[in-house]
């Protein structure tokens, strides 16, 4: 994946080649050339107990892992007890921002993946500390900024990022992620003392202690929400770190976790948002992030979000822009036809690229692209748009967020329709009542949510937290009971997968019952589900992309917002967007039924995977793994082909996890192999030469 003069700085041999080398020979100091630009993928190692040197042998392969995430060039930073290593897709200052990047007195060094928006102001304000700035890259303003304000740096970014700087003088490791978690970065703490990171799990699985047990609770979270909420990864000994917060390694003490943002602490915007002031803060943030020296496009897949950012995009970005769009010959599921009239109406060079069922090498990737099981059907669809985009540009806008801050998800007018229901019910009436009549009511699960009687009678049986909570999930607890065998359930200990989503929705703040379902989903939704599709699909084919509405200014002045101005019976959800919007793109566009970026997964069930469905309980891993009711699924599968039952969310998430647990079994069984042909040292030998592990529970 990444060819050897990748690794070489300066003529150099390559420094994996060497014992141990120093560390400037092997980190380019500011303004030595090389490749340049920061939106890539970040790897290292850091002995927390003293300083014995790593082999270089372990971070080429972890970097050789993720490569995909920086195909422009790589670099590495040595010294005992730390190893950081960089692989970068090249966006801002192509000639002059090589990493890993060192201050010139060789004390601090930082690789980065990300964007900072406001690394121009940063930098002004650093010039006047007297900072002297080598590069135009945003990256070195990261570590200008440590060096003046420490971790009060945190709270000045604005932009996407997890970068690891290392502060010789301190003997300290900083991991950051940005505010809403666009940019991802998992950790794990060996027995020995090594803390490990990397941009994605992948890296940290080709080390020679790499634990693949699995963390029960996580495979129950998955199963209730289709994704592994933050900061679990579906495996025991990873975590990832949360959005908004660092983590501190110091040399000899343990490692500590804070939180440097939360949207709960910021203020309402001074004086009334009008529409035309929440499109001027968003155009700003439109604007923000058109600096690049690489081409640059949006993602319009037709609707409401990304719409208005290719609006704003074009009306500022001062030439036609590429914009790209899926098509699905099913027509509940296509929107090209309103991408194309605002395509039209900028102007831009637009291309569709038609998907059907028949396309199934993007859904074989999936476990390979995420690492753990995701089972967003959209990922396929996101993918898609992302490797067509890829093929013109290197960077690419999207509508991401929306949703979000404005309240944009059909399940926050249920929502509160529901509080206005429990306002006029005693608790004990409901749950006398309407629980028992749930549990009597036949299934509907075709018909309209505001008709499915049952789903309703049982979501107004419970609290407000657990009803959302009920509402976020892809399958509802007895779905799960009849789907996961009795023994994975005992194995759970009376873990609650709902106390994820609840935990977020009783936030101790002075929240309205919309607010509070919006923060549930900005915590665990937003990082967990949506920016890591868009993340792992983007930067699965090399591309960077950016979300103007997760502009933390602009959530801000969204989520405080009052209800009525997010939520309207006449406009629906985000009422304040869509009339902003309203000079800039078609009426029908804006004030349609969401549709939603999806796949038609219940009709390919059907149709061209009728048979792959029907066979998926013969599963060898499905069957091994202890944790699903293969007979239960061998049923759903035949009600579901032949129309008894709508089981496609269930059998989609089976069809997942079986998939994942394939993957897991043989890239583990990769990893123990690769591990023997590099002869590892005698103090290595037994952990790399033992079986691959097997996807153990705990």
């Amino acid at each position: 994946m990444c060819e050897e003069q990748n690794f070489r700085h300066r003529g150099s041999s390559s420094p994996f080649d060497r014992p141990r080398t120093t560390r400037r020979s092997q980190t380019p100091v500011l303004g030595s050339g090389g490749l340049g630009g920061s939106m890539c993928g970040i790897a290292g190692l850091f002995d927390i107990k003293g300083s014995r040197p790593y082999d270089p042998a372990l971070l080429r392969r972890m970097i050789a892992a993720i490569a995909h995430r920086g195909p422009d060039g790589a670099g590495v930073h040595l010294e005992p007890g730390v190893a950081l290593g960089h692989r970068r897709l090249a966006i801002i200052d192509i000639v002059g921002g090589a990493q890993p990047m060192e201050t010139r007195d060789g004390a601090l060094t930082v690789v980065f993946n990300g964007e900072i928006y406001n690394f121009h102001e940063l930098r002004a304000e650093l010039e006047d500390k007297g900072a002297r700035f080598e590069t135009r890259s945003d990256t070195e303003v990261l570590l200008h900024g440590w060096r003046a304000w420490r971790e009060v740096l945190f709270s000045k970014l604005q932009g996407q990022f997890a970068f690891a700087l290392w502060d010789q003088n301190e003997q300290t490791l900083v991991l950051g992620r940005d505010h809403f978690g666009k940019k991802p970065l998992h950790y794990q703490v060996s027995p020995d003392g090594t803390l490990a990171f990397a941009s994605e799990i992948k890296a940290l699985l080709t080390l020679p202690q790499a634990d693949r047990a699995l963390d029960a609770q996580a495979v129950e979270d998955f199963f209730t929400y289709g994704y592994v909420p933050d900061p679990k990864t579906i495996y025991r000994s990873i975590r990832k770190l949360p959005a908004g917060h660092y983590l501190l390694a110091r040399r000899g003490r343990p490692p500590e976790i804070r939180r440097y943002w939360s949207l709960l602490e910021t203020a309402p915007a001074s004086g009334t948002v009008t529409p035309e002031l929440l499109v001027e803060t968003l155009a700003a943030a439109v604007k923000r992030r058109l600096v690049s020296d690489v081409p640059l496009g949006a993602l319009l897949s037709g609707g409401v979000d990304s719409s208005a950012v290719v609006a704003l995009m074009a009306l500022q970005a001062g030439r036609p822009i590429d914009t790209f769009s899926i098509a699905f010959g099913d027509r509940d599921f296509d929107e090209t036809s309103y991408a194309r009239a605002v395509a039209e109406r900028y102007a831009t060079h637009h291309d569709v690229r038609r998907v059907s069922a028949d396309d199934f090498e993007m859904m074989r990737r999936l476990p390979e692209i995420h690492d753990e099981p995701f089972g967003d059907v959209s990922a396929i669809p996101t993918f898609a748009v992302c490797a067509q985009a890829r093929r013109s540009v290197t960077v690419a806008m999207s509508g991401d967020g929306g949703d979000e801050a404005l309240a944009g998800y059909r399940r926050h007018a249920f929502h509160c329709v529901g509080e206005r229901v429990r306002a006029h019910v005693a608790p004990s009436v409901r749950a006398r009542l309407l629980g028992p009549l749930a549990d009597i009511y036949p299934r509907g699960a075709w018909l309209p949510r505001p008709l499915r009687a049952k789903t309703t009678l049982r979501e107004l049986s419970l609290d407000s937290a657990s009803a959302y909570a009920r509402m976020s999930s892809a399958l509802p607890e007895e779905a799960r009971a009849a789907l996961l065998t009795t023994d994975f359930r005992k194995a759970l200990g009376g873990y609650d997968a709902g106390d994820v989503v609840r935990t977020a929705f009783n936030a101790d703040a002075p929240l309205d019952p919309l607010q509070r379902a919006q923060y549930a989903d900005i915590m665990t939704y937003l990082p967990g589900d949506i920016l890591t599709k868009v993340d792992r699909a983007s930067m699965a084919n090399s591309l960077e992309v950016r979300s103007p509405m997760l502009d933390p200014q602009f959530v801000a002045m969204a989520f405080w917002l009052p209800p009525a101005l997010k939520l309207s019976r006449a406009s629906g959800g985000k009422a304040i967007l869509k009339r902003a919007m309203e000079p800039y793109l078609p009426r029908d566009l804006l004030h349609r039924p969401k549709q939603g970026f999806s796949a038609p997964i219940a009709r390919w069930f059907r149709g061209p995977l009728r048979q792959a469905i029907l066979s998926l309980a013969d599963s060898p891993h499905l069957r091994d793994c202890g944790m699903i009711d293969t007979g239960r699924v061998r049923k759903m599968a035949i009600e579901h082909v032949e129309g008894f039952q709508d089981h496609s969310k269930a059998l989609w998430l089976t069809w997942v996890f079986d998939a994942f647990l394939a993957h897991n079994a043989a890239s583990g069984a990769q990893a123990a192999n690769d591990q023997r042909e590099e002869d590892p040292s005698p103090s290595d030998r037994e952990i790399a030469t033992r079986p691959a592990a097997s996807s153990t529970l705990v």
